[in-house]
């Protein structure tokens, strides 16, 4: 009789933590979704370097305010990897007007759950030219941006968006950056080095750059009867790859038909029934947008008149 009334306890003391410990997690869960992106930043103490920067580039206010957010958070080991990049010891030694395209470039002006988010392009809301710097998205294996950086933890829904976890700091990205983060553009970047045009296309520009793909590359190899670009000379690749450069920030809606001057001559762009360029050379995604310019993707190398 004692044995039972002892289990009877013990069962009930067990229900009791088990009910207690559930009200707690419950309540915690209540307390995140209720949070803003700012008030969990705050909350989280995995975030409290990136809180130390919204705070310092005034953007707490706007992530505590109405909206649906979508928030890459880089966590504190992300930032001392970024410090010792830069070469500075914390939050104080940047100024609020490096920081502010920085930590918007980490920010979505909707909310994407992982599962909502799909391989491209999506604009940010870091001020890029005349529009917003562009991030590449890859779902292969989970979810990546610009290439090599992961998301480690997804999904913290909170009351005005959503926020993931990342494991590196974003910096908005010129159009070789744009080009390095991109695999399908590992042949232009080769010919970009090989040219020494680096330098150049990582300036102030702004630059319009009609980008061919790896396919289109491998397409011109054929003709040429060559097998890469380390058959080309930089004498010879400098006139091809100016010739795919315009002058200033020209998004799509700002192409017009027409003879257009790149800095090797000009190209000829027709808007129907499709755009291209010099009539056979496809454009087949526009307006990926980088700090210093901007890429549309062609599907064909465009080659200057000897």
């Amino acid at each position: 009789m004692k044995k039972t009334t002892l289990l009877t306890s013990l069962a009930v003391i067990m229900g009791l933590f088990i009910l207690t410990s559930c009200e707690k997690d419950n309540d915690e869960m209540t307390t995140v979704k209720d949070m803003t992106v700012a008030e969990y930043v705050s909350y989280d103490p995995n975030f409290s370097i990136l809180l130390q920067a919204l705070y310092k580039a005034d953007l707490a206010n706007v992530l505590q305010g109405e909206g649906n957010f979508t928030v890459f958070a880089p966590t504190n080991d992300a930032f001392n990897a970024l410090f010792t990049q830069l070469g500075v010891s914390g939050i104080s030694d940047l100024s609020k007007e490096t920081l502010t395209p920085i930590l918007l470039y980490h920010v979505l002006g909707e909310e994407k759950k992982a599962a909502s988010l799909s391989d491209g392009y999506i604009n940010t809301l870091s001020p890029a030219q005349t529009s917003y710097a562009s991030l590449k998205i890859s779902t292969m294996g989970g979810v990546k941006l610009n290439k090599d950086i992961n998301v480690v933890a997804a999904d913290v829904d909170v009351k005005n968006g959503v926020i993931h976890a990342i494991d590196k700091v974003l910096l908005p990205p010129t159009v070789v950056d744009i080009a390095l983060a991109n695999e399908s553009f590992s042949i232009l970047v080769q010919a970009v080095v090989k040219a020494g045009l680096v330098e150049t296309l990582s300036g102030a520009g702004p630059f319009t750059i009609f980008a061919p793909t790896n396919a289109a590359f491998e397409k011109l190899f054929t003709t040429l009867g060559i097998s890469g670009i380390n058959d080309l000379t930089a004498a010879q690749l400098i006139p091809v790859l100016t010739y795919h450069v315009v002058s200033g920030n020209v998004r799509s809606n700002q192409l017009s038909a027409g003879p257009v001057a790149t800095l090797n001559g000009n190209i000829n762009v027709t808007l129907s029934p499709s755009p291209a360029i010099n009539s056979t050379s496809k454009i087949i995604a526009t307006d990926v947008q980088a700090s210093n310019g901007v890429i549309h993707v062609i599907d064909e190398v465009l080659l200057p008149a000897e």
